[in-house]
């Protein structure tokens, strides 16, 4: 079992870009939750670097001047949003990011900058953050000489402060600026600035420092700061300062004066998730600014022009210190590169790091699956595609925004509800119409929670009853319900919170307000109504209480599980199997805690038991889902991962797989699929959980065991596939068989398919067969696995639905992949699976293409016709394989008796015989073909005829047309012809020609038959 990556490739939110000094297409940045990627090719291409470790959010990167393999990474981002993820410390490559250990600082959580030395790869410095959730001690400055084996913390300030930038003097690496920031994230509020903010400068590279104060820089209170030294003149530094009075500030002096050169409040706004100040290398008054847009000044900042960066939200910028018309700018939207000083970028779409808040899947086939993406839109993808690989053509966005959920009619997949903070939106993808059906459609921005008629949050719960589809809910501190696909909206609870009126207030901190709806609290942030039980509606809220109703919302009851006080609960599932059973998901680490809560209720909240044995401090839980087919198998969604349970929560297992570090926002199963959105590398399947499903909580006893397959469908599948572009993946490319061996058996295993009748329809073997491959010459060409999978522990291999290839050719040459055998009719299969003398059995069912299920009666028709033809070409190719053989056997008798003239007259009968043999052998097939395209200079012969018409009548799900009949009648008459001569041949001279040969005490002329496979 194996995740699959879906995508969207659409970049998601990074703060970190580096590029490499001398190699120009080299460059490195990190994700706010999607790990550290490189390119070699200037952007066009992006690879993951860190998927294997142990956390996915980065702050910073890092590359010695010195040496360029040595890379630092400092993990956890430090614009501490609401759905910020944490870092546990400092990374280090000593490879160009091959292989990372973790150096230490691991409880600084949020890293904000960090540089090296430019002639010293080992002397590091770090401005961490801290914590972003609550006090803690490891923050501020931090110095490493010996290339992070020991830390000194060489500044700091206290509990609540931490460093957020730091900066080299470009020609002194002694002299050192930085900036400390005191900051605070809760569920429900924001703080940015406070007395421990400040601008510091060092002279002994970061040993000591002093804080910089007045001189022309704010008085009062600082919040966020960032500061860059010019490259032209040390003596040039820029600072911009988030105060009552602040603004972009400069210095001529190496920082002893400053004065204030712009007060823009396109610079100020939203301080504490910007200001981000860059100083040209080259030019002293050239200068960069990153707010939502990026802005370039040419006049010492006094006056500044937008520049065409992708996206919006701009926090990264690199500019190579020796040609400064290479950028590399991360914004909320992935990475970009300039090459021409910032009037062209590259690419974001090409980075599958967008961050997921939820997921939901429709009814379609393929089905599709969608999420609203941070600081994008939303977005409805497919599963798979016909193309082999699933890219932007494959997804839409479907009417909504940023943040919620996405909700698809089950009954018309084209009908699409979403929300964004409290907006809903009905989209109809038909006729591309948007509709606003929003509760309260009242514009709430700037205003605090306690201002508000009713308190919708950022991921304002929104649901379609799964008993009546025109039932919609959703919820602010109370719950509405419409039955008119929201023209209408009925209040049917309550107040469900505990409205605290203290938790309500404006955002933003004592310097600058920013309220958004991620602040907005007391409010039901989970809601979910029992499939098996109409009007049965479970309600979590944001501030720690669960209520629920058995009467559609006439009457509710607190049944609040015992948990701390202003939890959040974050997911409620209520089970598909009984509708007095529930799991709550409760997320506390906005509150500084970081342990996992999941409770379980058997009797509607009359009672609960905690069950999160085996899910790990660090890995708080956002989702919790029961499988649908299997009562108390669980799948959790953490911020560490995909745990599963087979024993109804009461232990938990990692189900992490090959899934790359990125936390778990949502899961959905879909049919035997379990879909992730994940918070920083978009969606990922995992394929067929039906083995996990028949899984016990004990490990297997068995030394061999063939797991029942799930249903598979009858699909023609692409034999050219384009993955050298940025593309999602399809699922495995046939029936899926899995299957376990105790220890990897030492001999051949092998696989048969047997029809109902116990006919062979194909034979698959662990040991690997490559004669009659054909050379390659098209690298998007692919070939189904014809080797099975034998090794120690679960194993799975997908018969592509075809019976055994015809008898093959070898060094044959065609336009396509050559041959195969028909593909399967629906049914029901045997499944036997031989390994080290012992054979289990199992059934699979294969079922129609459910969008050509109106043409089932038609397959057989065209089963019978393909079989007819590969049992043709079988013939055909027996042939043409006899008579090279017997022209190998001929020519091997000229190399070795050629000289003797005693056996001159039987050489000659054979070189006559071979002679009629090759006229048949050039009307079977095209001997001169030797490309993929080299009928088109030699006309096509039987072989290539059939080759192609086997395709023909292959394609799509239909009977036969006439012209194919018609010209498989034409094609069979022809080969007949050619095969009575060769027969002809083999009955009357070959026996003339063996006879010859006999007399003269040669070796005989065997014809040795072959079988197809």
């Amino acid at each position: 079992m194996q995740w699959r990556q879906v995508g969207p490739f659409r970049g998601g939110r990074a703060l970190a870009i580096e590029g490499v000094l001398g190699e120009p297409n080299v460059w490195y940045f990190g994700a706010v939750a999607g790990g550290v990627w490189k390119t070699v090719d200037g952007g066009a291409n992006w690879t993951p670097l860190f998927d294997k470790q142990d956390i996915s959010s980065i702050g910073a990167i890092a590359v010695a001047p010195s040496d360029h393999n040595t890379v630092y990474v400092g993990t956890g981002e430090a614009a501490i949003r609401g759905n910020t993820t944490y870092g546990t410390g400092v990374y280090k490559s000593v490879d160009a990011g091959k292989n990372w250990k973790n150096i230490g600082l691991r409880d600084t959580r949020q890293i904000g900058a960090l540089i090296v030395h430019p002639t010293n790869p080992d002397i590091v410095l770090v401005a961490a953050l801290g914590h972003a959730f609550g006090p803690n001690q490891e923050r501020g400055i931090f110095r490493t000489s010996d290339g992070g084996k020991t830390w000194t913390k060489v500044f700091s300030k206290d509990e609540n402060t931490g460093g957020i930038d730091v900066v080299f003097d470009p020609h002194n690496p002694n002299v050192v600026f930085a900036a400390l920031w005191q900051a605070r994230r809760q569920p429900w509020f924001f703080s940015s600035g406070g007395p421990g903010s400040g601008l510091y400068k060092s002279e002994d590279n970061g040993v000591t420092w002093k804080q910089l104060t007045g001189n022309g820089l704010p008085d009062g209170i600082l919040g966020k700061i960032g500061i860059s030294v010019s490259g032209a003149d040390s003596n040039r530094v820029y600072a911009i300062i988030e105060a009552k009075e602040g603004g972009i500030f400069r210095s001529d002096d190496g920082g002893e004066k400053w004065t204030k050169v712009n007060d823009d409040g396109r610079f100020r706004q939203r301080a504490w998730y910007f200001s981000k100040i860059y100083a040209d290398p080259k030019s002293a008054d050239t200068v960069y600014v990153l707010n939502t847009g990026a802005f370039k000044s040419v006049d010492g900042a006094k006056t500044f022009t937008l520049l065409p960066a992708r996206h919006g939200d701009h926090h990264g910028l690199w500019i190579d210190p020796e040609n400064p018309n290479r950028i590399g700018n991360a914004s909320d939207g992935g990475a970009s590169i300039s090459m021409d000083g910032g009037k062209t970028w590259t690419t974001q779409n090409n980075q599958p790091t967008a961050q997921f808040y939820h997921v939901a899947t429709d009814n379609a086939y393929p089905y599709h699956i969608y999420g609203a993406q941070q600081d994008n839109s939303n977005v409805g993808i497919a599963s798979r595609s016909e193309s082999g690989v699933i890219t932007a053509q494959d997804w839409f966005v479907a009417g909504g925004g940023e943040c919620g959920f996405v909700i698809p009619d089950p009954r018309d997949w084209h009908i699409i509800y979403s929300n964004n903070e409290g907006d809903i939106t009905r989209y109809d993808k038909s006729r591309k119409e948007s509709q606003d059906v929003t509760v309260w459609p009242m514009d709430r921005s700037g205003h605090g929670a306690i201002d508000l008629v009713h308190r919708f949050q950022w991921v304002t719960p929104l649901l379609l009853s799964p008993h009546n589809p025109d039932v919609i809910y959703t919820a602010g501190e109370c719950v509405f319900k419409s039955v008119d696909h929201g023209k209408n909206w009925t209040q049917i609870s309550n107040d469900l919170t505990k409205n605290d009126k203290s938790k309500q207030q404006p955002s933003g901190g004592p310097l600058t307000n920013d309220i958004t709806s991620v602040e907005y609290y007391d409010t039901v942030f989970a809601l979910a109504e029992s499939p098996k039980k109409q009007g049965t509606i479970w309600a979590g809220t944001d501030d720690g209480l669960v209520h629920v109703t058995t009467d559609d919302g006439k009457n509710w009851a607190n049944v609040t599980p015992k948990m701390p006080e202003w939890s959040t609960v974050s997911i409620i599932d209520a089970s598909p199997h009984d509708a007095t059973t529930a799991y709550v998901a409760v997320d506390r680490h906005r509150l500084d805690d970081f342990k996992p809560y999941i409770f379980k209720t058997t009797d509607l909240g009359k009672s609960w038991s905690t069950i999160v044995n085996g899910i790990p401090e660090g890995a708080y839980i956002h989702s919790v889902r029961e499988d649908p087919k299997r009562k108390g198998l669980l799948y959790a969604g953490t911020e560490l991962g995909v745990y599963f349970s087979l024993d109804d929560g009461a232990h938990w297992q990692p189900l992490q797989l090959n899934l790359p570090q990125s936390p778990i926002h949502d899961l959905v199963v879909k049919d035997d699929d379990l879909v992730a959105a994940t918070h920083g590398r978009s969606f990922w399947v995992l394929d067929n959980l039906t083995p996990l499903r028949q899984l016990n909580a004990q490990s297997p006893s068995t030394d061999m065991l063939l797991y029942q397959p799930q249903a598979a469908v009858r699909l023609h599948y692409p034999e050219e596939i384009d993955k050298r572009q940025p593309a999602g993946d399809n699922p495995p490319m046939g029936a899926m068989i899995d299957y376990y061996f105790k220890t990897a058996p030492k001999d051949e295993v092998t696989i048969d398919i047997l029809d109902a009748r116990g006919k062979l329809v194909r034979h698959l073997s662990s040991k690997e067969k490559k004669e009659n491959e054909q050379p390659p010459e098209w690298p998007d060409r692919v070939e189904a696995p014809k080797t099975i999978r034998a090794n120690e522990g679960m194993n799975r291999f997908a018969w592509d639905l075809r019976y055994n290839e015809p008898i093959q050719i070898p060094g044959a040459f065609y336009s396509t992949n050559g041959p195969r055998g028909p593909l399967a009719l629906p049914g029901d299969y045997q499944v036997k699976l031989t390994a080290s003398g012992k054979t289990q059995t199992a059934t699979l069912h294969l079922v129609i293409d459910p969008r050509t299920k109106d043409h089932e009666a038609e397959l057989p028709k065209q089963f019978e016709l393909s079989t007819q033809v590969t049992a043709r070409i079988s013939e055909l190719h027996q042939a043409v394989n006899e008579i090279r053989d017997v022209k190998s056997q001929i020519k091997a008798l000229h190399t070795k008796f050629a000289d003797d003239p005693k056996v001159k007259p039987a050489l000659d009968a054979a070189d006559g015989m071979e002679r009629k043999m090759s006229d048949v052998e050039q009307q079977l097939i095209q001997v001169n073909m030797k490309g993929s395209e080299g009928n088109l200079a030699f006309p096509s012969m039987l072989n290539e005829a059939f080759d192609t018409f086997s395709r023909l009548v292959d394609a799509g799900d239909r009977e036969p047309t006439k012209p194919q009949l018609d010209v498989f009648a034409l094609l069979s008459g022809r080969l007949d012809e050619q095969l009575k001569k060769w027969n002809a041949i083999k009955q009357d001279d070959l026996p003339k020609v063996s006879e010859l040969i006999k007399q003269a005490d040669l070796p005989a002329i065997m014809i040795k038959e072959k079988k197809a496979d």
